[in-house]
């Protein structure tokens, strides 16, 4: 929806942060000129030369390789792409470039919810879903560059209460994306009572004692608890931090133990659930520190 860009000294304090709007149209192809200028444009206004620059990180929604080819971008309408090579092109600088789950996980982990932890996961509910690995303070990046991509695993289903398996971006059905972003949330609450609610508005509403709501997000604590028991079954990390949207709904940090615990393999897992210290700005800084 935007692209958050952030202004950083070599010790990682952020100068200055902005954004500018993501522009989808023509499956993307004006996006890195936009960022482009918008970096340019930055430096022009702070008398900051591109020898100044030690490099750009950038973070983006969807597989990355080792080269800085992006393996398509279904919410960004890009295929495959070499994202470095293009705006390094473009701005003259030097570019890394990761997957915007795996760098707002080194954000937290760099200096962030999950500081002094050296083995975490990044969970991203926003318009999507998805997530960064972090294994011994490394991104667990995968042979085919999609570790992580949690949010497009099927749903664990209670079968009979679930609704039909609705389509998905990537062009599966039944992604847990599907059911645990906010659009999906908001889908979740109009198939069940017929009103349309934004996911924060079903969050104020609940808070306000309305049942309908209430249930609606019951029901998706629970999808989202047998969803990351499954996560915490294989990789077993210290702290989950939650990202995006849905992260700044405060009930989650209460109930989803309980909602993970009939699912975990082991009683003696103690998995902590943390918000993260710098909101929305986590990819920025993971991507700032790819430079580290």
């Amino acid at each position: 929806t935007t692209c958050k860009i952030g202004l950083f000294d070599m010790n990682g304090t952020i100068l200055e942060k902005w954004e500018i709007k993501t522009n989808t149209e023509n499956h993307g192809a004006a996006i890195l000129d936009d960022v482009a200028a918008a970096v340019l444009g930055k430096l022009d206004e702070k008398n900051i030369s591109k020898e100044e620059v030690q490099g750009i990180g950038l973070g983006v929604p969807g597989p990355v390789g080792p080269d800085g080819t992006v393996f398509k971008c279904v919410n960004l309408g890009w295929d495959v792409l070499n994202v470095e090579k293009e705006l390094s092109e473009k701005t003259g600088i030097f570019v890394k470039v990761g997957n915007d789950a795996n760098v707002a996980a080194l954000g937290e982990m760099w200096k962030g919810g999950g500081a002094g932890y050296k083995n975490l996961i990044m969970v991203t509910l926003g318009t999507g879903v998805g997530g960064g690995i972090v294994i011994r303070r490394q991104v667990l990046v995968g042979a085919n560059a999609i570790a992580g991509e949690w949010g497009h695993n099927p749903l664990p289903r209670l079968a009979a209460a679930d609704q039909p398996a609705p389509d998905c971006y990537c062009g599966h059905q039944g992604c847990i994306e599907t059911y645990l972003s906010g659009p999906g949330l908001a889908a979740d609450h109009a198939h069940h009572t017929g009103e349309t609610l934004a996911a924060a508005t079903i969050e104020h509403r609940a808070l306000g004692g309305d049942s309908a709501c209430e249930a609606t997000l019951r029901r998706y604590e629970d999808r989202l608890g047998r969803a990351l028991a499954g996560v915490i079954n294989i990789l077993d990390p210290q702290v989950i931090v939650l990202g995006g949207g849905l992260s700044n709904m405060q009930r989650l940090y209460r109930h989803l133990p309980a909602c993970c615990a009939p699912y975990v393999f082991s009683d003696a897992v103690d998995t902590r659930f943390l918000p993260p210290v710098h909101g929305d700005s986590s990819g920025v800084r993971g991507a700032a520190w790819l430079w580290d």
